[in-house]
């Protein structure tokens, strides 16, 4: 497994052409794949997983662009509770085993 992919190496993956892509990236804040030095977009596996996760939820799903963005949106705002619950219950393990 590659670390970073180019925009045509991604286009390839998700089925779908580089403009779409980079409409995508202006759209949703969830998308934004880094810049190299030479100004190309890389993308990481967080980005091609986000890419999936807004093509299923816009192809297969049917939602709007705007609804597809608001669901990120929630689904990125209850990951801090997760994060959260997790640590809790850490600190509780570790309560036990002093």
């Amino acid at each position: 497994m590659k670390l970073f992919y180019k925009i045509s190496e991604v286009s390839k993956i998700a089925g779908l052409e580089a403009y779409v892509l980079r409409y995508w990236e202006s759209e949703f804040s969830a998308l934004s794949p880094r810049k190299n030095r030479g100004g190309q977009r890389v993308y990481e596996q967080k980005d091609i997983d986000t890419v999936l996760k807004i093509k299923r939820m816009l192809y297969e799903e049917g939602f709007t662009i705007a609804g597809a963005r608001k669901r990120l949106q929630e689904q990125a705002s209850n990951n801090p509770a997760v994060i959260q619950k997790v640590v809790d219950e850490l600190k509780g393990v570790l309560e036990i085993l002093r």
